[in-house]
């Protein structure tokens, strides 16, 4: 327990929790992601440092994780036999969001290319930050752009989706609740793979865990059952905290300086991936709102927590956010070196 702040995690959890009541008071969608990303977003921009110890960021992983693996059904292989398409348009969504965004960067905003490819990359983050930094780039300017953008995804994508794709069902919120008993094994279990995969460098590795746990547990039949509703708002409230702090450091001037070019560049994200998911919704039936969350060039905790509070097959939504995570991890470095001759 050393090394915690612990004014700035008081900070967060109070914000965040607080955030995330107003904004299910509210009645709003994902109310409990959207609420707490915003309340921390607000005191990280007022230099009141929120921070969320990287143990409570990843038991609310491990919680988002194991609510996803709750969606398992015995139909799970007859659904994937339809998921290529689905993955090979999502592929055509990111190619097409990193050129023509990197392209208004460049043209409008006059950044060099390695910055304008990281600062598009519609997800992993962290990655992209790394690779910045070996390449060149402009970090700074790759941090602000892509924090707006997972800020402007998370808080304005729920009620988008509302009024295009409506309020899903998928199974698991026709489920019963786990007994805390049963919770608390999965979660054991997840949190342990989950640190397993870590240090091998996995991405989202507690999310994956969680959706590897708790996927064979119902899809054999161990249990059956979704967390608790408390154990699930503590995880969608965690995961708004930890997007919000990402705010932390920015400077109000470059937010200011870059607030244009981030909205200008995540407007044309989303109507790209917009685009493709109304493509795949068209051709294989799936509800647009569902394709639409998986599309989104939005992270993959987030974008799963989202998934959740809105009610669509969260299987789907998040192996589509790890393809793409693993997409981008492979293609960046050598669109880097073909398109600027950077080695």
């Amino acid at each position: 327990m050393k090394n915690i702040d612990w004014r700035g995690m008081a900070i967060a959890l109070a914000a965040g929790f607080g955030g995330a009541l107003v904004a299910l008071s509210l009645g709003l969608p994902a109310a409990a992601l959207l609420g707490s990303t915003f309340a921390v977003t607000v005191v990280a921009l007022m230099r009141l440092s929120p921070a969320v110890p990287s143990l409570l960021r990843d038991i609310g992983f491990s919680i988002i994780g194991v609510s996803l693996g709750s969606g398992v059904t015995p139909d799970i292989w007859s659904d994937i036999a339809r998921w290529p398409f689905s993955l090979a348009m999502l592929t055509v969504t990111v190619l097409a969001v990193l050129f023509s965004c990197g392209f208004i960067l460049r043209a409008v905003f006059r950044c060099d290319m390695p910055t304008a490819l990281l600062a598009t990359s519609p997800g992993a983050l962290s990655y992209t930050l790394a690779l910045g930094t070996s390449r060149g780039a402009d970090v700074r300017f790759v941090m602000v752009l892509q924090s707006l953008r997972l800020l402007l995804i998370t808080l304005l994508l729920p009620p988008m989706v509302g009024v295009a794709g409506g309020i899903g069902a998928a199974p698991h919120l026709t489920l019963p609740h786990l007994g805390y008993g049963e919770s608390a094994v999965l979660l054991v279990a997840t949190f342990a793979l989950g640190s397993a995969m870590a240090r091998l460098r996995s991405p989202a590795p507690f999310i994956l865990a969680g959706l590897i746990v708790s996927g064979f547990a119902h899809g054999g039949g161990f249990v059956s059952g979704r967390p608790a509703d408390l154990v699930t708002f503590f995880g969608f409230s965690i995961t708004g905290a930890v997007i919000g702090g990402r705010f932390v450091g920015i400077d109000g001037g470059d937010l200011k300086r870059l607030a244009l070019a981030g909205v200008v560049s995540t407007a044309v994200a989303v109507t790209l991936s917009m685009a493709g998911a109304w493509t795949v919704a068209l051709a294989l039936d799936l509800p647009f709102g569902q394709t639409w969350v998986s599309f989104a060039p939005g992270g993959v905790e987030g974008m799963s927590s989202m998934a959740l509070a809105l009610g669509y097959d969260p299987v789907y939504v998040a192996t589509h956010h790890v393809f793409r995570i693993l997409l981008l991890i492979a293609i960046l470095p050598l669109l880097i070196r073909l398109l600027s001759g950077k080695t």
